[in-house]
């Protein structure tokens, strides 16, 4: 089973490309012809779980891949860190094949 995957983010984002290219990365190596939905996160159809999240944020299965609460502003950038506490645009591409491949299962 495909679970399904949205990236949800703000016109303007200066992350969501990265956010993008983090999604080819981690589908291109489970080599999985999945492919995700984008939403804006000021769409009225938003599914109701991704709402309160800032831009960039992605979900499989209707769960935020980081384990992460909604923020206080759906308009704000979102920053991610890695292990060692680095800043990062986006989730690494090896979390989210992790979180594709649990959802998966």
């Amino acid at each position: 089973m495909k679970p399904t995957i949205d990236l949800v983010y703000f016109d303007g984002c200066p992350h969501v490309d990265a956010a993008r290219d983090a999604l080819r990365a981690a589908l291109g190596e489970r080599a999985s012809a999945a492919a995700w939905r984008e939403w804006r996160s000021d769409d009225p159809a938003l599914p109701v779980y991704a709402a309160g999240y800032g831009s960039p944020s992605i979900f499989v299965a209707g769960r935020e891949v980081t384990g992460a609460q909604p923020a206080q502003s759906a308009t704000a950038c979102r920053v991610y860190a890695d292990a060692a506490g680095r800043r990062l645009a986006a989730p690494s591409p090896r979390d989210l094949a992790a979180a594709i491949e649990a959802a998966a299962r």
